[in-house]
């Protein structure tokens, strides 16, 4: 768990590129414009939300995932 708090937002990026190849090699989407928007589209949804909580000790980072049944926080 404390590996995913440090490296949450590469998740972004790396579904991106993922879904791209999957456009442009499984299904031969060969228009570029129509395979970025769908695979950016998909990773926006897919990838963890992140909320800032003020708490009584401070703020907080709350991250929430469609993968995870609880919410992860950390501190700032």
């Amino acid at each position: 768990m404390t590996l995913f708090k440090k490296l949450y937002w590469l998740i972004n990026p790396l579904l991106m590129v993922v879904f791209m190849l999957i456009l442009e090699k499984l299904f031969k989407l060969e228009n570029i414009v129509l395979s970025t928007s769908i695979a950016v589209l998909l990773a926006f949804l897919l990838s963890p939300k992140v909320v800032i909580v003020e708490r009584q000790h401070g703020p907080e980072e709350q991250i929430k995932w469609l993968f995870f049944k609880k919410v992860v926080n950390k501190k700032l």
